[in-house]
C-alpha cells in the first residue's frame, strides 16, 4: 500500500502563501492523477487541485488563480502552492488519488489563515 505524507501547513494571515507537499512511497504519482483535497471543520472532504500522469491539471472554482499543483515524479513528491490564501480556506489538506484511492488517507496538514 502506498503511503502518503502531507506537510508545509501552518499559521498564515490573509493574503499570504503556503506550498504544501504529499510525499509518497513508490513511484504511484507517475502512474495516477493525483488530488490534494481539504477538509473544513463540519463539511465534507473536496477534491480542490489535481494533476494528471501527462501532467494537465484542473481546480475547483475557489482556488482557481491562486492555486498550483505540481508534481516530481523523480522525487514522488505532489505540491500545491497556495497564494492569496483566504479564511476560508482553512481546512487539513491531503492528498490521494483521484478516481482511485492509492492508499490510507494520511493525517493531513493543517492550513489556518487568519483575517
Amino acid at each position: 500500500q502506498v503511503q502518503l505524507v502531507e506537510s508545509g501547513g501552518g499559521l498564515v494571515q490573509a493574503g499570504e502563501s503556503l506550498t504544501l507537499a504529499c510525499a509518497a512511497s513508490g513511484s504511484a504519482f507517475s502512474l495516477y492523477a493525483i488530488g490534494w483535497y481539504r477538509q473544513a471543520p463540519g463539511k465534507q472532504r473536496e477534491l480542490v487541485a489535481s494533476i494528471s500522469i501527462g501532467g494537465p491539471t484542473n481546480y475547483a472554482d475557489s482556488v482557481k488563480g491562486r492555486f498550483t499543483i505540481s508534481k516530481d515524479n523523480a522525487k514522488n513528491t505532489v505540491y500545491l502552492r497556495m497564494n492569496s490564501l483566504k479564511p476560508e480556506d482553512t481546512a487539513v489538506y491531503y492528498c490521494n488519488g483521484v478516481g482511485v484511492r492509492l492508499g490510507p488517507w494520511g493525517q493531513g496538514t493543517q492550513v489556518t489563515v487568519s483575517s
